[in-house]
């Protein structure tokens, strides 16, 4: 029988992580104090050293950051433009409903 398996918040592989950093306790110690697997916490730490780097470059955003504005204007357009066409046709809706074109 297969356990369910945890999700841990990016906060708190930080704050494990950086524990780690600090060196004041083992990788055992620092597992058990957060009940978590060894292994995790040097992967933790292993991924906040190897990713440090990102948090001093200028300019950079992550993926959920990055966001083609142009792209999103045009298609505001595009709305306002279907709104409008469909907002000076009030019969058009009434047939639309209906499943008629």
């Amino acid at each position: 029988m297969k356990g369910k398996r945890n999700k841990y918040k990016p906060e708190f592989k930080a704050e494990v992580a950086m524990e780690a950093l600090k060196g004041d306790l083992t990788t055992a110690e620092l597992a058990q104090r957060y009940k978590i697997h060894p292994a995790m916490v040097t992967q933790w730490k292993k991924q906040l050293v190897e990713h440090a780097r990102v948090a001093f470059e200028k300019g950079s955003q992550s993926d959920e950051e990055a966001v083609d504005v142009d792209a999103l204007y045009k298609k505001i357009g595009q709305l306002e433009v279907e709104r409008d066409f469909l907002a000076s046709r009030p019969g058009l809706m009434d047939l639309i409903k209906k499943g008629k074109r």
